[in-house]
């Protein structure tokens, strides 16, 4: 089991968090998605080790990024 934090930054309201959690929620392994709008904490739990470019890139679809 893995728990990373990482910024997500352009986050501004419900949907933006729903949609980077529904988007992190579909890559492989990932079991939980905790995300804190004010702050643009995104917390991965996963049963691996995720690498930053597979979060970077499921964030990305959503149409944020990594900070």
């Amino acid at each position: 089991m893995s728990t990373t934090t990482w910024t997500v930054t352009g986050m501004t309201c419900g949907h933006c968090v729903a949609s980077v959690t529904e988007e992190l929620q579909e890559v492989a392994g990932v079991t939980s998605v905790a995300v804190e709008l004010t702050t643009g904490a995104v917390t991965v739990t996963s049963d691996v080790e995720l690498s930053r470019d597979v979060v970077a890139a499921a964030v990305a679809e959503a149409g944020y990024q990594l900070a």
